[in-house]
């Protein structure tokens, strides 16, 4: 939507659309269920204003560029890369402060998925006859805040699946113990992960052999609310989970009446329906989570959890971080996953690959081996 059908983008307006993902960038693990928000206000070819969204429930970029703007927004172009807001939630909307700015030109990366915005901010700018070209680096921008975007448009949580597994796709050994497998460094990642979700899940299994605390304590940021699936609540009311900060405990219809073992200043419960396998219903998990504004979930075991997530096509990202050693026999995280034809294995899309300390770090996109392209493409027969 803009007052041209096919807006036109010179070399300085994507240098500043640049300026505006980097500053947006700083607000990640710090705002969310809210998206990651920058915004450049640009006169003369020099910046007047700038500004980005670091925390929920704060100051939205657009107000903040505004105000550090002050008397010289008039007349600049301000840069933006999620559509401006149109609506009071926790801020006041930030359309009206452009048209009290008397800014003559907005360009958006792209529209606002929420159903209180999507569209409306841009038809209330274009009707204060200010100039709106969208669409500059859309597919960054879209990248950058995946897990809102998600969120907004399904309801549920972007999933993140992180294993950290040997080199033979061991998690733990057959008695459940995991600790530790892999270096510091890939840990620190891991607590990292954390700090940037919502929420963070694991399994009974995981509770009942580690007693995890499920914090960042390995880095600077805050703590995710902590989600553990029990179907029959083994949990131990002890727990270490349950010392700090929320948890969520998700069990069947028939184990809610356990419930008054825990306490409830700690703990809040959520009932779903079991599966054909007779496990927790991982889509009404997700909903549920989803309608609490949990919009990126951090997933980190056990091996049927892992499986299973992996198995319904539920994960969005993926992470191994895998330590150069074999455990033999012991809990893997595709134990439920099987394919008759290898053709029809699950591959992974858009990998990256680096070190963490002694451990290596493969991320991708679950997909098919069609969608994987060259990453699984089978060689042609050729023959004798």
């Amino acid at each position: 939507m803009s007052d041209g059908l096919f807006p036109e983008f010179s070399a300085e307006d994507e240098r500043w659309m640049r300026e505006v993902l980097r500053l947006a960038e700083k607000g990640r693990g710090q705002v969310s269920p809210n998206p990651m928000v920058g915004a450049v206000i640009v006169k003369s070819g020099e910046v007047v204003g700038k500004g980005h969204h670091s925390r929920y429930g704060g100051p939205h970029a657009e107000a903040i560029a505004i105000a550090d703007a002050a008397q010289r927004a008039d007349g600049a172009t301000l840069y933006v890369n999620l559509e401006p807001c149109v609506h009071f939630g926790r801020t006041p909307p930030c359309v009206e402060k452009i048209v009290k700015a008397r800014i003559l030109r907005v360009v958006i990366a792209c529209k606002d998925p929420d159903r209180l915005v999507n569209g409306k901010g841009i038809e209330q700018l274009l009707r204060s006859h200010i100039k709106v070209d969208v669409g500059l680096m859309e597919a960054q921008a879209r990248k950058l805040n995946q897990a809102y975007f998600k969120h907004r448009e399904t309801g549920m949580p972007w999933v993140i699946l992180k294993v950290a597994t040997t080199l033979d796709a061991k998690l733990a050994s057959p008695t459940g113990n995991s600790q530790w497998i892999t270096c510091e460094e890939a840990r620190r990642f891991s607590h990292q992960l954390r700090a940037e979700a919502d929420a963070v899940m694991v399994g009974v299994g995981t509770v009942l052999a580690d007693d995890p605390q499920l914090t960042s304590r390995l880095v600077t940021g805050r703590n995710p609310i902590k989600v553990v699936l029990d179907s029959s609540l083994r949990t131990p009311p002890e727990a270490k989970l349950f010392d700090e900060g929320k948890t969520i405990v998700f069990t069947s219809r028939a184990s809610l009446v356990q419930r008054d073992r825990y306490n409830p200043a700690k703990i809040s419960f959520a009932a779903v329906d079991l599966d054909e396998r007779g496990r927790l219903h991982l889509r009404q998990v997700l909903g549920e989570l989803g309608r609490r504004q949990v919009a990126q979930l951090l997933v980190e075991g056990g091996g049927t959890i892992a499986s299973e997530f992996l198995r319904q096509g539920l994960v969005d990202r993926f992470i191994a971080c895998i330590n150069p050693s074999l455990l033999g026999k012991a809990i893997g995280y595709t134990d439920t996953i099987e394919y008759d034809d290898v053709n029809q294995r699950l591959c992974l899309a858009d990998v990256n690959v680096s070190w963490l300390g002694s451990d290596l770090k493969i991320e991708g996109t679950p997909c098919s081996p069609e969608e994987a392209g060259d990453f699984c493409a089978a060689p042609e027969s050729k023959e004798e």
